[in-house]
């Protein structure tokens, strides 16, 4: 990886760590339905700008479907999910419990796209849930109640629905432009989420702090976090860019202690980290799988030949 590669991966790690700052502060003020919903609306109108400034076509006619499945289950319902975890838990733990979505993308890739659910996945899968396990019990005294545990069920959800649009993303829409399914996509959940501002209106009064907090989120988490991504993605290719899942959490711990004064528990950190080791068994095995799967293909024309 070049130097630039990994400026953009840890500047993508920031962003991203970043966003369970933001919501952390406005879920409370502005309930989770309009956090989430301001979000998607200002990273997809500015992705959508941006994609006029280059003259990009999203082709909604064609891609209208792919759109709306992936705007529910990759963007609105998973922002959705962590904004209200933002009233009841820490950003830093939302942030360590967001790492588990390679532990739901290897169940599902195993049921739906039938790829192999080896010895090391099935090590990272259980180290997984232990971690979790041990995260939902170090939480600080405040925190321990049945609304923390909601918090942390509505987290793993919220991975669980990640993962579950990056299966449907591999099995059907992968031809679709990233860009355009990045803008498009936000600009759905945005206005699907509209409706529901009528059963959860914001709930405290909007100052300059909660205003930047909105902006932050927008359009560093949503518009400039898609942007880097797809960069990553095109340059050193989607295995690699994955290794943002390993920063993300460190990224999201600091600014909690940082900016929100969090902390955590030695038995959080142990759950965190073995949330963390997890995914890098996960992402481990299936990187050496492509590798494999990528040496049969080269081998078999030269040996029919």
């Amino acid at each position: 990886m070049k130097r630039m590669d990994w400026l953009r991966l840890l500047s993508l790690s920031a962003v991203w760590g970043a966003s369970f700052i933001f919501m952390r502060v406005l879920a409370p003020v502005l309930g989770p339905v309009v956090t989430a919903d301001l979000r998607v609306a200002i990273g997809g109108g500015a992705l959508l700008v941006y994609s006029g400034l280059i003259r990009f076509r999203p082709l909604w006619r064609r891609h209208g479907r792919h759109y709306a499945v992936i705007g529910v289950f990759n963007v609105g319902l998973p922002f959705l999910l962590f904004s209200y975890a933002a009233q009841h838990m820490p950003a830093s733990y939302s942030a360590i419990v967001n790492a588990s979505t390679p532990l739901f993308g290897s169940v599902f890739a195993a049921v739906w796209l039938g790829e192999a659910f080896t010895p090391i996945k099935a090590a990272g899968l259980a180290l997984g849930i232990a971690g979790v396990a041990t995260l939902t019990g170090a939480g600080l005294p405040a925190n321990t109640s049945s609304e923390f545990i909601h918090a942390v069920l509505a987290c793993l959800l919220a991975a669980a629905s990640y993962a579950a649009a990056g299966i449907y993303i591999k099995r059907a829409a992968s031809h679709v432009h990233p860009l355009g399914s990045a803008a498009c996509t936000q600009a759905f959940a945005a206005v699907a989420l509209v409706p529901f501002w009528l059963v959860a209106p914001p709930a405290g009064p909007v100052d300059t702090i909660i205003v930047l907090n909105v902006l932050g989120l927008g359009l560093l988490s949503s518009a400039l976090g898609f942007l880097l991504y797809f960069r990553l993605v095109q340059d050193i290719g989607p295995a690699r860019a994955m290794m943002v899942a390993f920063l993300t959490p460190l990224f999201g711990v600091v600014w909690g202690t940082l900016f929100l004064g969090e902390t955590l528990t030695p038995a959080a950190l142990v759950g965190g980290a073995m949330i963390v080791l997890s995914t890098l068994l996960i992402l481990k095995s299936g990187t050496r799988a492509t590798q494999e799967k990528a040496l049969h293909a080269q081998d078999g024309p030269s040996t029919r030949a």
